[in-house]
């Protein structure tokens, strides 16, 4: 699972494989913490990352949700830059 971006010691990783599932989402590793969260909608699908981490995923998303929706549907992998 290829890493798309990662910063403040968040991991953002996106499945690349014809099985992956919809809705497009992104994966998030946080020390032992994990998401799964919906590109569309930014709803948290599953895991238990904390709010803070939450929040500053859901923030990075908006900013770059056209770019992540591309990478879903193409799967052509790109690194997006992390948040500032």
């Amino acid at each position: 699972m290829p890493i798309i971006s990662a910063f403040y010691g968040l991991i953002i990783k996106m499945f690349f494989m014809q099985s992956e599932h919809n809705p497009p989402h992104i994966h998030v590793i946080y020390g032992e913490y994990v998401g799964i969260i919906d590109i569309k909608t930014l709803e948290m699908m599953e895991g238990d990352l904390p709010n803070r981490a939450l929040s500053m995923v859901k923030e990075w998303m908006k900013e770059h949700k056209d770019e992540l929706l591309n990478i879903w549907n193409t799967q052509e992998f790109k690194k997006l830059p992390p948040l500032k």
